[in-house]
């Protein structure tokens, strides 16, 4: 019987995301959305123009976001459960489970855009000054080279 119920759901959550669009752009529909399977970890990153809502089909991962007062919400999720990430705040999900994790995911824009802020950083082009980073770190400029180096185009 859960089981019907988890697909229902995942099924109601589909359709409601792809019928947005025909809903006159409402931007606090859902409307996007996209399977992933989420084995290896989902780095910090961000939405600047869209919140994303995740729906976990099989699995369990560990999902948190960091809020603009620096507070970081942690949940680990399993089969069923929905988890909302708002949007431009830094978050990210890893896969504690012993198998794949799979999850229905959506936004409320088609043009959320996304932004790794590891990759960001030190993977820039051209670089972001090594001093800059050096200071917003706290860290010497050969911690920050070697950083980038792991960054660097390939």
């Amino acid at each position: 019987m859960a089981s019907i119920q988890l697909y229902v759901a995942a099924a109601c959550a589909v359709v409601l995301a792809l019928a947005a669009p025909a809903l006159g752009g409402d931007p606090d529909m859902l409307q996007g959305t996209s399977a992933s399977l989420t084995t290896p970890p989902n780095p910090p990153h961000t939405h600047p123009r869209a919140t994303e809502i995740i729906f976990v089909l099989e699995g369990t991962l560990e999902v948190g976001f960091i809020t603009t007062a620096n507070m970081l919400f942690t949940k680990s999720l399993t089969m069923g459960d929905v988890f909302v990430f708002p949007r431009g705040l830094v978050h990210f999900q890893q896969n504690r489970g012993y198998g794949p994790a799979a999850v229905v995911a959506a936004f409320n824009s088609q043009l959320q855009g996304t932004q790794q802020i590891a990759m960001t950083l030190f993977g820039a082009m051209p670089p972001v000054p090594t001093d800059i980073l050096a200071k917003a770190f706290r860290i010497g400029n050969g911690e920050v080279e070697h950083i980038k180096a792991n960054f660097a185009p390939m």
